[in-house]
């Protein structure tokens, strides 16, 4: 009588990952789906006027309407938002960096950074319009702000959070303080820094749309505002639609990115 082998340890080990990338790219899809259908069941059920909220095919057809139009908006979005990330990133590493190694500059920095986070960036903006003009400068300047507290903290907790006896280890072979901080305490701290990067990556997009609701010529933010005024909803709706693509395709382009970095976070994870 013929047995069926047993799959190895090592075969369950190959199918599991194929296994979580077609969940994990199926059940967003399917969920979206869902929210659209409902979204169409609820404008037809209550017969919401296409003034007051329009239905999915109504922001469809005011996407292709305006084709020639939103790319544009959106590239300096896009812009705005990258360069506000980028500039928190520059700014808050070194910071964190400065804050771990020293309680002095911890005491003295963090009340700062808290007071900075507490101010509401939309009371912020308009006095950074009337600084900068219409230009990128005050989005750019908003997206920092909104950035930089979650990339310090997560950073700075990172950097705190090193195993006391690899740092042992490591000063035991008379390493400087740099190649303690390039061997280990950063390379430790990598899976903190993606944290923080994600949660600013979402928190800039935000911050960009803000400078374009106070003051702008363009931008997805300028495009709400704009339909919001001709009473045009579904060209609103359809730019609201493209800021969600936005955030949520640089959020999975970070995610791509700390996996080639950081390898061995996924594998923890699991």
């Amino acid at each position: 009588m013929s047995t069926v082998a047993e799959p190895t340890p090592r075969s369950r080990r190959r199918r599991g990952p194929n296994v979580r990338t077609v969940a994990g790219a199926v059940l967003p899809l399917a969920t979206l789906a869902l929210l659209v259908v409902a979204w169409e069941l609820a404008t037809r059920i209550f017969d919401w006027p296409i003034w007051l909220v329009p239905g999915p095919d109504d922001v469809w057809n005011a996407l292709v309407e305006n084709r020639s139009l939103l790319p544009r908006h959106f590239r300096v979005t896009l812009v705005e938002t990258l360069a506000g990330f980028a500039l928190a990133i520059v700014v808050g590493i070194p910071l964190s960096v400065a804050i771990a190694s020293s309680r002095l500059l911890e005491r003295t920095i963090y009340p700062v950074l808290l007071g900075l986070n507490a101010v509401p960036k939309i009371a912020i903006a308009p006095i950074l319009v009337l600084w900068m003009g219409f230009g990128y400068g005050p989005k750019i300047v908003v997206t920092f702000l909104l950035c930089i507290f979650p990339i310090v903290i997560s950073t700075a907790t990172g950097l705190k959070s090193t195993p006391p006896e690899l740092v042992e280890l490591v000063r035991s072979l008379d390493a400087s303080r740099f190649a303690l901080f390039r061997r280990v305490r950063f390379p430790s701290a990598l899976p903190h820094v993606f944290v923080g990067l994600k949660v600013a990556i979402s928190l800039a997009v935000i911050g960009a749309v803000i400078g374009e609701f106070v003051g702008a010529e363009a931008g997805l933010g300028y495009v709400i505002i704009a339909s919001g005024s001709n009473v045009d909803t579904s060209l609103a709706f359809g730019a609201m639609v493209l800021l969600g693509v936005l955030s949520v395709g640089l959020f999975y382009a970070l995610v791509g990115i700390e996996r080639l970095l950081v390898p061995w976070a996924r594998h923890q994870e699991r």
